[in-house]
């Protein structure tokens, strides 16, 4: 090496790099390292040079040794062993027990000449590098600022856009992102809306999603400043913060993280707590923060819905998916997509010769992510709300509004849990008394064969054919017979029951009013059952563990039956406590003998020995699709947080990126749920005492890897880590 130039080896380039984008607490989506790359300090004068991805945390990387007060960033890797992660941690730089900013370039950190690794270059490297980057940034900030003047001057984003890839320094835009903000800040408010338009324009195509939530991170650390030259910083701030959630460009759970990351007596907790009251709780307030600053197009709703209206007659006539997909992108009102749902499923309704043409189209927006999920669910229960008033222009259109619902769902792009009860109370009331008796009988019967057998599929083909319009009053009377019939019976019976309940998959009300019938009846059945209670609870319990319910619908139970001396609240109140007992899931799982059908089912420990088996075969070098099928066949989706577990364990032990890639596709292809993946980092939570005398820097690793996780969305919000105290995650400890 030259010392004299001042050139790093590519060797050394790649460590620098690896240790400057591990400074992005929130970096969830690695990147590829590339020595050419337009941030790293031998190159700042190429801006328009190419950038590939890069990986700073793939599985041939080593970790060096650059803690919180010794080593170096640039500390030879080769025979570095050292378990601390060198990233800094949540929260960002500064502070007791930080490892500081990424241009911090305080030179307290020496190089230990002794260390057997070391060699008198390593100096030189450091300064030459750390001067590289400081300089890099100083450029990036300069641009940023004329970039942002001049949008502001020809409110042009296509050119903002072109220019800021030309920049090349991706790294960086966090700064961009906080600097258009303060800058429109002190403006009009056309200003503001330009500003806000081009994040939602900018964002995934332009900017990586972490970029965002950094630079909206930097602009609460920097509240208590911009308030000393702006008076109604505090509320401009929090409307920024209220669209970004609205626009769907920072989570809804950025509020919660960024609230316990900042300082209690700052002024980025005002603006989080103004954001929260005043913008987003308030009604209607996705159309009101989005006309808060007077709309950059003065779109009106009445414009909006014509657009869509348009659209979907062209695309029906054109059949152009891609087309269709652009022009419900340029409408750039993702909160509003429900309204192209509800226009879609309506048009198929009207026109059915057009109907698979239509559900082509909500299918490819839902799986591009175009549409989420909640919109799509919206968009279904705003026509089951309205189901009535179409019946009267629609003939039968009960009949094939069901008929899209099974459709959808059976596709797998609409969840049908997610939506409200079809049947209301007045066509409950209109079944024929003679067709419910005829079903209960067969049904008895059916349950009864169920129970020799054990054939599954023979009791979703006798639900098919006998209740063929997914009738609720029908659905909630066979649960009632499932469980009451099963209580009369031995252990085996009854886990076989509640394995049938968590397979025929019916919707969630269903299975409510079902157990609302049960409790109704339950003096009577009392008579042939003393311990009725008991058996309620235990199936009640179970449910929730098997996600056929959720605390939501526990508590919906509990609200119709609250005298505190009747059977409902007793029922209630002991399923309760029984989930929230310590290791109460393995518990409620075995308490009737495992998850099999026609026999006592796995044991406990077989299927954790499997797991373990199946995950140590894909470490291995085994295939992913054969992983998944195992995973599948194990017919326990209740235990899946053991796989999640045992991953995650494996994970910090080897630093396995393969295998964080492989719980991502999981929970991406829906093996995984969130309850699943937050019960499975609970878990890791709390054994992490144990694990950390085997991995020394468990927990540190462990925070990192929540960290991922919250980012990507796989954690619910319920979830939460400290080491002072248990973790907590849907009322389990």
């Amino acid at each position: 090496m030259d010392f004299t130039t001042g050139k790093l080896s590519n060797e050394h380039q790649e460590q620098l790099r690896s240790a400057s984008e591990s400074a992005d607490p929130l970096s969830v989506s690695p990147l590829q390292i590339s020595p050419k790359s337009p941030c790293s300090p031998k190159s700042p004068k190429s801006p328009k040079s190419p950038k590939s991805p890069r990986s700073p945390r793939s599985p041939g990387d080593r970790h060096t040794k650059h803690g919180s007060d010794r080593g170096s960033p640039l500390k030879n890797k080769k025979n570095s062993h050292s378990p601390r992660d060198g990233r800094p941690k949540k929260g960002g730089c500064g502070g007791k027990g930080t490892w500081g900013g990424l241009m911090d370039t305080d030179d307290v950190h020496a190089i230990d000449p002794n260390d057997p690794n070391y060699t008198s270059s390593e100096d030189i490297e450091r300064t030459t590098s750390t001067k590289g980057m400081v300089a890099a940034f100083e450029e990036y900030k300069k641009k940023a600022i004329i970039l942002v003047e001049e949008y502001f001057q020809n409110d042009d984003i296509t050119s903002t856009a072109n220019e800021l890839r030309e920049l090349g320094m991706s790294c960086y835009d966090f700064y961009f992102i906080k600097k258009l903000v303060s800058m429109s800040m002190d403006r009009h408010d056309k200003e503001k809306e330009m500003a806000a338009v081009l994040l939602s324009a900018l964002y995934a195509e332009v900017i990586k999603p972490q970029q965002v939530y950094k630079g909206f991170s930097k602009l609460l650390e920097s509240a208590d400043d911009f308030i000393v030259d702006i008076p109604d910083a505090i509320d401009i701030l929090a409307l920024f913060i209220a669209r970004a959630v609205v626009d769907d460009i920072l989570p809804p759970s950025f509020l919660a993280k960024a609230n316990s990351s900042l300082p209690k007596d700052s002024k980025g907790i005002e603006v989080i707590k103004r954001a929260e009251k005043s913008y987003l709780s308030a009604p209607l307030h996705a159309e009101i923060i989005e006309r808060r600053w007077g709309g950059s197009k003065n779109k009106t709703v009445e414009d909006v819905k014509d657009k869509i209206n348009n659209l979907l007659i062209e695309y029906v006539v054109s059949g152009e998916k891609n087309e269709a997909c652009r022009c419900i992108k340029d409408l750039n009102m993702r909160f509003f997509h429900h309204e192209i749902v509800k226009r879609a499923i309506i048009m198929a309704m009207e026109k059915q010769q057009a109907e698979n043409r239509l559900l082509d189209l909500l299918k490819k927006a839902g799986e591009e992510g175009l549409i989420n999920s909640s919109q799509l669910s919206k968009g279904f229960n705003r026509i089951i709300d309205n189901i009535d008033d179409l019946s009267l222009d629609i003939p039968n259109a009960r009949v094939i509004f069901q008929s899209i619902i099974s459709k959808a769902a059976s596709e797998g792009w609409l969840c049908i849990s997610s939506l409200k009860s079809l049947s209301t109370q007045l066509e409950k009331q209109e079944i024929d008394e003679k067709l419910v008796k005829e079903f209960k009988l067969k049904a008895i019967s059916m349950i009864k064969e169920y129970f020799l057998s054990g054939e599954i599929v023979e009791v979703s083909r006798f639900l098919e054919s006998e209740n063929s319009l997914c009738l609720a009053e029908l659905n909630s009377i066979f649960v009632k017979k499932l469980i009451t019939l099963a209580m009369d019976r031995k252990n085996r019976e009854k886990e076989m029951a509640s394995v049938l309940l968590s397979s025929v998959c019916f919707p969630a009300d269903d299975v409510v009013n079902g157990f609302v019938m049960l409790i109704e009846a339950a003096d009577d059945t009392a008579l042939d059952i003393p311990i009725v209670v008991e058996d309620l609870a235990m199936f009640l319990a179970r449910a929730e563990v098997d996600e056929i319910l959720t605390p939501q619908h526990m508590e919906e139970i509990g609200s119709q039956f609250f005298e505190p001396n009747s059977i409902g609240n007793k029922v209630v109140l002991m399923a309760k406590s029984l989930l929230k007992g310590r290791l109460s899931g393995e518990r409620i799982l075995r308490c009737w003998g495992g998850g099999g059908s026609s026999t006592n089912g796995w044991a406990i420990e077989d299927v954790k020995d499997k797991i373990r088996k199946l995950l140590e075969e894909f470490e291995s070098g085994g295939d992913a699709k054969e992983a998944y099928r195992c995973i599948k066949e194990l017919g326990m989706p209740f235990f899946h947080h053991e796989v999640v577990k045992k991953l995650l364990v494996i994970i910090i032990e080897k630093k396995n990126e393969r295998l964080w890639g492989f719980l991502k596709e999981c929970f991406s292809m829906g093996l995984i749920t969130m309850y699943q993946m937050t019960k499975g980092f609970a878990r890791v939570a709390e054994s992490l005492d144990d694990l950390a005398l085997d991995v020394p820097g468990a927990e540190k690793q462990f925070k990192v890897y929540v960290e991922r996780a919250e980012a990507e969305g796989w954690l619910d919000s319920t979830f939460s880590f400290n080491r002072l105290g248990h973790p907590m995650e849907n009322g389990f400890c």
